[in-house]
């Protein structure tokens, strides 16, 4: 039986990148999986099988967000497991803060904050009537390293992570654990597709890190399942940083 056999789990931008990743791990550990994004996630849905479904949803979107949860418990009854995973990153240009305009910085804000908030917002009334749940919050390693060039990102994924211990001390008391997981710079497949803008990085990433290598998406999918299966029943308002050893705390 698997570590989170029929529990009913939502990723969100869950199509492509390190949040498809994230669903493959979920499904073949026997959770029933939805996918969200504002990509296309149906042939992932399908190579999942009968335990998957993709709804096309915008986080910044509350109705979007309404209609992906009512299709969720339509299709599966429940929520169990939220990966809050939707965020804009590589599609950003690494700039001086001096060139970030106020339009990029408030969309990364409504994306990658509102966002998340208001998903939690969404999901969390059905785990606290059944008093069950887990929450994992996408935040960043760059919360404790504060790179250059891109600021507004790491403010986003800042308070995402802060954002995480507060609502651990309202959901304690109904049985939710959420926890932030943090990754560090990942050769995610929109990396890749955006390589020429993030050379730098994907050169000085690993010579920053005790382990010398790149860092893939399936770095990631222990710890998150740790945080999604009754293994981390006596943990919350925490946040686990995967980076290779870049953040030492």
């Amino acid at each position: 039986m698997g570590r989170v056999q029929n529990k009913v789990a939502i990723v969100t931008g869950g199509a492509q990148g390190i949040g498809a990743h994230y669903a493959r791990a979920l499904a073949a550990e026997g959770a029933k999986v939805v996918i969200s994004d504002i990509l296309d996630g149906a042939s992932l849905a399908e190579e999942l099988g009968n335990a998957a479904r993709f709804i096309n949803a915008d986080i910044s979107d509350r109705d979007d967000i309404n209609r992906m949860v009512d299709f969720t418990v339509q299709a599966f009854g429940t929520v169990d497991i939220l990966v809050n995973n939707a965020a804009i990153f590589a599609s950003i240009t690494p700039k001086p803060f001096l060139e970030i305009e106020t339009d990029e910085f408030d969309r990364m804000m409504q994306v990658n904050v509102r966002g998340q908030f208001q998903v939690i917002q969404a999901v969390a009334p059905i785990m606290i009537g059944k008093r069950a749940g887990k929450i994992v919050n996408i935040a960043s390693g760059v919360v404790h390293v504060g790179p250059p060039m891109m600021p507004h990102y790491t403010a986003s994924k800042g308070a995402v992570w802060v954002m995480t211990k507060s609502l651990a001390r309202e959901l304690a008391e109904h049985e939710i654990q959420i926890n932030s997981l943090c990754p560090g710079f990942v050769l995610s497949e929109q990396v890749l597709a955006n390589k020429d803008k993030w050379s730098t990085f994907v050169e000085k990433a690993p010579q920053a890190r005790l382990i010398k290598r790149d860092q893939t998406p399936e770095d990631l999918l222990g710890a998150l399942m740790f945080l999604c299966s009754s293994d981390s029943n006596f943990m919350t308002g925490q946040s686990i940083v995967i980076d290779g050893g870049v953040t030492l705390r």
